[in-house]
């Protein structure tokens, strides 16, 4: 993952377990002081959120345990691979795009950011800028041209 990525996992974590925690912590034991448990449905629907905000406190911390953060200013080259910044133009329709390849988790693309196991980001690895490379899409065969490969 790039180190962008990681801090947005670290910041959610941290959020999660400063804010979110506590906060349904004191929301259970409000509903506890309400009486009868069976009945009450503050009470479970405080307990289901605890198990969802520490089901992903787990997840976020496997994810970062994992991690091999990639400082994507210290890489270059003309080769397209993982946190290339890459322009592509539609053969068909000469729209232009610009996309980063980063992680899975990190994947956004309105943001620019496709994942790296995306089957555009599968084609364009190891491509360099003029090469023009096809991806199946529900919508037929689509074929983009690398017009530039950047390292931001």
């Amino acid at each position: 993952m790039t180190v962008g990525g990681y801090q947005t996992l670290d910041e959610e974590l941290k959020r999660l377990k400063t804010i979110e925690r506590p906060s349904v912590i004191a929301a259970i034991a409000e509903a506890r002081s309400h009486g009868d448990l069976s009945e009450n449905a503050e009470y479970h629907a405080a307990k289901e959120r605890q198990g969802w905000i520490e089901g992903q406190i787990a997840e976020i911390e496997d994810k970062i345990a994992r991690a091999q953060v990639i400082d994507v200013s210290k890489l270059s080259g003309k080769q397209v691979k993982f946190g290339a910044t890459v322009s592509v133009v539609d053969e068909d329709t000469e729209d232009e795009a610009r996309y980063q390849i980063v992680g899975e988790h990190e994947a956004d693309v309105k943001s620019g950011r496709i994942s790296v196991s995306s089957p555009l980001s599968r084609a364009m690895i190891g491509k360099e800028v003029g090469e023009v490379v096809e991806v199946n899409t529900p919508g037929g065969v689509k074929a983009y041209e690398i017009t530039k490969v950047e390292w931001l």
